[in-house]
């Protein structure tokens, strides 16, 4: 793998079954299997973070909104009236690895805001439709994060 030994630290899976099981089978086959969102055949890709309170390493499945090398990163929650827990994982250090494929790739993100969020945010929802719902049942700005593979 192409990253720092910063993401070979200690596993901490996520409290959610179903999120621990997705990642573990992603990265287990290299992204041909798990590589959907449940049944909607939709595409997810993998991201790891160091948790910013725990040191603990990090794997959060998310649904995969690319736009010419870049991706998006939204911090949905389905909609919650809080950020998802990785989101503070961001804010307090933004280098991640992003799994779409084979081979992970570590990155930097960068929360977008005002006309570019805009944009990006028409993106997200046209990848995955129910983020628009999930927008309208929280009174918080769903997070946009956008990174890309390094060139």
């Amino acid at each position: 793998m192409t990253h720092s030994d910063k993401f070979d630290g200690d596993y901490g899976p996520s409290t959610w079954d179903w999120v621990e099981e997705q990642a573990d089978a992603y990265e287990a086959s290299a992204g041909t299997d798990a590589n959907t969102l449940r049944d909607t055949g939709l595409p997810i890709i993998v991201m790891t973070t160091l948790g910013h309170r725990t040191g603990l390493v990090r794997k959060v499945p998310l649904m995969r909104v690319e736009h010419e090398g870049e991706y998006a990163i939204v911090g949905s929650k389905g909609g919650a009236p809080a950020h998802p827990g990785w989101y503070h994982n961001l804010v307090a250090d933004p280098t991640v690895l992003i799994q779409d494929g084979p081979e992970p790739f570590e990155t930097t993100v960068r929360l977008v805001t005002g006309d570019e969020r805009a944009t990006w945010w028409e993106r997200c929802v046209a990848a995955f439709p129910p983020y628009a719902e999930y927008q309208e049942k929280t009174d918080r700005e769903i997070p946009v994060f956008i990174t890309a593979r390094p060139s």
